[in-house]
């Protein structure tokens, strides 16, 4: 991911020590909180590289938890995410890796509950920003940055032309998009970053387009 300006390098406002470590790993589990559309009531936190070393020291477990219960990179209550989760009911596990990961700052979490789980893998490459690159078992690349979509779809003929053409009908600008899919003709999954927030009239729409399975949002 390429950076835009000089606060791209030296990082977010946050809580420390360590926007790689710590606010980095907060965009992390707050990305899986919004995916997840509520707070799980337990999480299983896998750490890799760099972060099974140092997560302790650093705090990234500690940030990590934060951003599932919701917390912003600069939210004072970060520093006592563990003691809160377990006040709300969350049962956290944390777990060190030894598997070398692609990126030496990678976490997987897992979370859910009786309604439901999720699982995805989340990186963090410096001054706080991050890439989701696996959701489900599907390969992606979400920065977390930006408005985004995720389309879960049937693997048919039309199904990326007819969500585009429905952003394109309210003049919605696609910034990056990316199909993946685990087995042709089978679940597939788009990825699209956009410029603006979207309305849930817009969602409600393609969610009613044929081959749609979910539609997703994440707001900036």
């Amino acid at each position: 991911m390429k950076y835009k300006s000089v606060f791209d390098i030296i990082g977010p406002i946050m809580i420390g020590p360590s926007s790689s470590h710590t606010a980095g790993a907060a965009r992390i589990g707050r990305v899986a909180r919004s995916l997840f559309g509520r707070q799980p009531k337990w999480a299983y936190i896998s750490f890799y590289g760099s972060f099974a070393e140092t997560y302790k020291g650093h705090g990234t477990d500690v940030a990590i938890v934060g951003g599932l219960l919701d917390f912003d990179t600069f939210d004072e209550r970060i520093k006592f995410s563990l003691e809160i989760a377990k006040q709300e009911g969350i049962a956290v596990t944390f777990r060190k890796e030894e598997a070398v990961p692609n990126h030496p700052n990678t976490a997987r979490i897992r979370i859910g509950d009786d309604q439901g789980e999720l699982e995805l893998v989340g990186i963090s490459i410096g001054g706080g920003k991050i890439e989701i690159t696996e959701l489900n078992g599907f390969e992606l690349k979400l920065s977390g940055h930006h408005p985004a979509i995720l389309v879960v779809h049937n693997d048919r003929y039309g199904a990326i032309a007819s969500v585009a053409n429905v952003l394109a009908k309210y003049a919605i600008n696609i910034g990056h998009m990316e199909v993946s899919r685990k087995e042709k003709g089978k679940e597939a999954l788009m990825t699209i970053e956009v410029d603006q927030n979207i309305d849930q009239s817009i969602i409600d729409e393609l969610s009613s387009l044929p081959h749609i399975v979910q539609v997703t949002k994440i707001v900036d």
